[in-house]
């Protein structure tokens, strides 16, 4: 028996096994960090006010609960989703939108498209 490729393929072996744990850990910790952060989500005020207007970014478009597409973007870390946002908008433009309702949890609004900025 040739040791020489057994002890070659025990540390091939090793090295995957070795690359599995460090990339398990990796996305423990990245799943830790996103649990926290939704954790303290819930737990703050919204930084938005019923009624109010607010300037942001689209981040992306989405399919929302009403079935219609609406514009995605952040006011303070706080998820804002857009409904009647025209056509010619694109993600990275800045809207102008007012705030309609809360989720249930309060850990995003719904909001009116006002204008472009």
């Amino acid at each position: 028996m040739d040791y020489t490729v057994v002890g070659a393929g025990a540390g091939a072996v090793l090295v995957v096994l070795l690359a599995v744990v460090v990339l398990w850990r990796r996305r423990s910790s990245s799943a830790r960090q996103s649990k926290q952060a939704h954790d303290a989500a819930q737990e703050r005020e919204p930084p938005v006010a019923l009624g109010e207007t607010y300037e942001f970014g689209v981040t992306e478009f989405a399919d929302h609960h009403s079935g219609d597409r609406v514009a995605v973007g952040k006011v303070e870390g706080f998820v804002v989703f857009t409904e009647d946002v025209p056509k010619n908008v694109s993600e990275g433009d800045i809207i102008r939108a007012t705030v309609t309702s809360f989720n249930r949890d309060k850990t995003s609004a719904d909001a009116i498209f006002e204008d472009t900025a």
